[in-house]
């Protein structure tokens, strides 16, 4: 059964939640939907469903494998060898191995059966559908081109919700720009966006928005203000204020959590030129 704040949340930030791999010239081989399925477990089994279409004029080779995976604080996506939230061994997908062929659309099913004795929580795993594609190099030998898309697949166990707490503000030395650490006490996985508005006294120096982020369960994310951006001034040592709002869910049922927040611009040094 999907949940329809997920499946609204799932229409304008799927993006977010999908990882695509492949060379440029195989990207328009394959298209998969959706990138993001939610599912509430009842009597311990859930289902989704994923459409596999070949927009090529070629037979495309499709492999279809599951991974845990987590959104690390810094480094967003990545998957994992194991993990207490995994899904992979609850779950069953059908086909493993499919060709489509030019203009075909394909369906996998989806099912997970979770052990009767795993606690309430959320369980994750990662759909990579991984296609196989030869081509030649300058030299003309024959390359094998490997492309996966992942869909990401949530079962919830249990009634569960999101804890999102503003923890604080920094500056990111690597980046040279402001960083807002975003904290998930709850036990489901959210995508805030964020407004900021950063002031030095009574001026107002710039005024911006992150877009969706994925937090998990029980973790914590950076979101990167990228502010300043390259072709920005440093911005000035001192003390800055950053003021706004992190907000989450459907437009009727917005979920919204203001901060106020003080953060201290280093003096930084200058990057020295390429000899």
């Amino acid at each position: 059964m999907l949940n329809n704040n997920w499946r609204s949340l799932a229409a304008v930030s799927a993006g977010l939640f999908a990882l695509i791999l492949f060379p440029v010239a195989a990207k328009a081989q394959m298209s998969v939907s959706p990138l993001v399925i939610e599912a509430k477990a009842e009597r311990g089994q859930a289902q989704g469903m994923i459409t596999i279409s070949n927009t090529s004029k070629t037979p495309s080779r499709i492999r279809i494998y599951a991974q845990p995976f987590t959104y690390s604080r810094d480094a967003g996506f990545q998957t994992l060898s194991s993990s207490p939230s995994d899904l992979t061994k609850y779950l069953q997908f059908s086909p493993r191995e499919l060709t489509v062929k030019p203009g075909e659309v394909r369906r996998v099913r989806l099912i997970s059966r979770l052990a009767p004795n795993l606690p309430d929580g959320e369980y994750r795993a990662v759909v990579f559908n991984e296609t196989l594609s030869e081509s030649k190099d300058a030299a003309g030998n024959n390359v094998t081109l490997v492309a996966r898309i992942g869909v990401t697949f949530y079962v919830r166990k249990g009634n569960l919700s999101p804890q999102l707490v503003i923890d604080s503000a920094s500056f990111n030395p690597e980046q040279k720009q402001i960083q807002i650490l975003v904290r998930n006490n709850g036990q489901a996985t959210v995508l805030p966006s964020l407004n900021w508005i950063l002031r030095q006294g009574q001026t107002v120096v710039k005024t911006g928005q992150v877009d969706t982020n994925a937090v998990v369960a029980n973790s914590d994310r950076n979101f990167l203000l990228n502010y300043p951006s390259k072709d920005q001034p440093a911005l000035k040592p001192g003390q800055y204020q950053l003021s706004g709002e992190l907000f989450w869910g459907e437009d009727s049922k917005k979920s919204k959590l203001p901060f106020n927040l003080n953060i201290t611009i280093p003096t930084q040094s200058a990057t020295l030129p390429n000899k």
